[in-house]
């Protein structure tokens, strides 16, 4: 089992477009039992796939009480993939997580969720606080979404920092440059000076997925936004691999 949090200190970075379609290719390319789980209060991930977790309003009460986190999961409507959906009930998580006061609450959960899972997608709020510790210490990689400007390499120290801070085993980070534009000089500077980043592009496509409500590869897996994803996926798959 893998758990792979998708992660940054900024938001509007794509990442919950990502997540939802890193774990699309978990189940579907890599055929792989994937769970789609959504930290962010939010509930993006849940809608990309259609599920309006809000009827349940519970998503907090696996961290704080003895709730079975399969009582919270839905099915995603396609094979091997489902999804623990955000609502109202974790704007809170990280108060929560600290009167609870188990440092490993989240790395605890996600290895019960590991009998009927081999790879766990983590859609992370974009905060510094007890949540991000908690998602760092359950990590077995880290993908770090940065749109190609001159403060993603603050970013990107930030996410070490915070990883190095609270872990002792420190997972391995993938830096992704997220909503490339190539007819930008900005963009093109970025891209030549980080080559062997995954890019995935600013495209019509991803801005479907929530029109869709689908992820790419589901009705444009022949666009360079499906490339751009499943190349990513390989990636992590790979860093994996090497343990």
């Amino acid at each position: 089992m893998a758990v792979i949090a998708v992660y940054s200190v900024k938001g509007g970075v794509g990442k919950t477009t990502i997540a939802a379609n890193l774990a699309w290719y978990s189940a579907t390319v890599s055929r792989r039992r994937t769970l789609l789980w959504d930290l962010d209060a939010a509930g993006g991930s849940g809608f990309l796939f259609g599920i309006d977790a809000q009827k349940r309003a519970a998503a907090g009460a696996i961290f704080d009480r003895d709730t079975e986190p399969s009582s919270l999961i839905w099915q995603s409507g396609y094979d091997r993939l489902d999804v623990l959906p955000a609502d109202e009930s974790i704007r809170d998580l990280d108060g929560l997580f600290g009167r609870i006061g188990k440092k490993k609450r989240l790395a605890k959960l996600a290895e019960t969720l590991s009998r009927d899972y081999e790879r766990i997608v983590l859609d992370c709020p974009p905060v510094l606080n007890e949540i991000s510790a908690q998602v760092v210490r359950a990590a077995t990689c880290v993908i770090v979404p940065l749109p190609p400007s001159p403060l993603s390499a603050r970013a990107l120290e930030i996410v070490a920092r915070e990883i190095r801070a609270n872990t002792k085993s420190h997972p391995p980070i993938l830096p992704v440059l997220s909503m490339v534009d190539r007819r930008r000089a900005l963009h093109l500077e970025a891209l030549e000076a980080n080559p062997n980043w995954p890019v995935i592009p600013q495209a019509s496509a991803i801005e479907q997925c929530a029109v869709r409500q689908q992820p790419v590869g589901a009705f444009a897996p022949n666009s360079p936004a499906a490339r751009g994803f499943g190349q990513l996926w390989t990636a992590i798959e790979r860093r994996l691999a090497q343990g």
